[in-house]
């Protein structure tokens, strides 16, 4: 009888996890919140969302009276009224009214509460509670509708970290792989890539690189041609894809990351382009290829955390070709220790630059 091969356990590794709670997150698009509050959770902490007249308030989902989710409840005269008991809160989460109580409501009465701006579009969260912001949001770039610009916007979920999730989103060498036939998977070529950085950014510039093969390439440029190709990295979780090929053909993806937990990203695109052909017909045909180019990293993302649970932790194994990664968790875990670069030159600065084949 043979004996039972022995199978070594699997070795742990660590977590990359980053978390960064005084920063500002897109909590949702500025048309989703209506009449009815709102629930999001950010960092793993719960809030509800609602509109108090000409204000927005974020608030720690739970009333301090009973414990009720203050989702479920409604907005009456610009307050926040709690289903359970019907006691009212404004936007700093001070109880302004407790019904059948007589007199002036104790100031003490009240829930913690974030930090909200409403800004193109986006409704956004500096998720430490009672903490005052100490920088604004991201800003989208601005273009012209004017220049024959058009925009589309798409928000996406995936079962991933907020650092896996936004290297996917600018990760280069996978797309011949994971997307072949829709981005890119044709005739390799050689192409520069010159790393830079900045105290708050990381920025690739690809120099030399053909339009990419598939669908989406086609599209960008029927006629072929090099492109100027842009990858970039701002704290604390925006990635930005921009591609230029002459002076009629411009496309830009901005993405917003929002961390709901440790694994658990949403991503809030801003597409923004320029084509010879007719915008509506771009968005005909880009965005089915688009959505379907994030369900393939979608389920490659969540293949990748269910093997993180597997094997109890992460081993990663880098090469040259990794440049985005690496330098993405380097500005993140500096963030996460206090240091987001404040007080550092804004200039870039050549970090290092390679040769590869794509």
């Amino acid at each position: 009888m043979t004996a039972a091969r022995l199978v070594p356990p699997p070795t742990k590794g660590h977590l990359s996890v980053a978390r960064l709670s005084r920063f500002w997150y897109v909590a949702c698009r500025s048309s989703e919140l209506g009449r009815t509050p709102l629930r999001r959770t950010l960092l793993g902490v719960p809030l509800v969302l609602f509109r108090a007249r000409d204000k927005v308030g974020a608030l720690l989902d739970r009333c301090p009276h009973r414990n009720v989710p203050l989702s479920l409840g409604r907005v009456v005269g610009g307050e926040l009224q709690c289903k359970y008991h019907g006691w009212e809160f404004d936007c700093s989460g001070r109880c302004t009214k407790v019904p059948g109580l007589e007199g002036e409501v104790e100031r003490d009465r009240r829930v913690p509460a974030c930090a909200v701006r409403e800004q193109d579009g986006f409704v956004w969260v500096w998720p430490e509670l009672d903490a005052q912001p100490t920088r604004e949001p991201f800003g989208v770039p601005q273009v012209e509708s004017d220049a024959g610009y058009a925009t589309v916007v798409r928000e996406v979920s995936a079962r991933a970290s907020l650092h896996a999730t936004l290297e996917n989103a600018l990760d280069v060498p996978h797309t011949a792989f994971l997307h072949r036939g829709l981005f890119r998977g044709g005739a390799r070529n050689e192409i520069r890539a010159r790393l830079k950085r900045r105290r708050d950014m990381v920025e690739i510039e690809y120099l030399g690189e053909p339009r990419p093969e598939g669908l989406a390439g086609r599209l960008l440029s029927p006629s072929g041609g090099t492109v100027e190709h842009w990858d970039r990295f701002f704290l604390p979780s925006i990635a930005q894809v921009e591609y230029r090929l002459g002076p009629e053909t411009h496309f830009r993806v901005t993405a917003f990351g929002s961390p709901v937990s440790d694994f658990e990203t949403k991503l809030f695109a801003v597409a923004q382009f320029r084509t010879r052909l007719p915008a509506r017909l771009v968005k005909l045909v880009l965005q089915p290829a688009a959505l379907r180019i994030f369900a393939q990293d979608a389920r490659i993302l969540g293949a990748q955390t269910d093997n993180i649970t597997r094997f109890g932790g992460e081993q990663f194994m880098n090469t040259e070709l990794d440049l985005m990664g690496p330098a993405m968790w380097r500005l993140l875990k500096q963030a996460e220790s206090g240091d987001d670069g404040a007080g550092a030159p804004d200039a870039f600065e050549i970090e290092k630059e390679i040769r590869f084949w794509a």
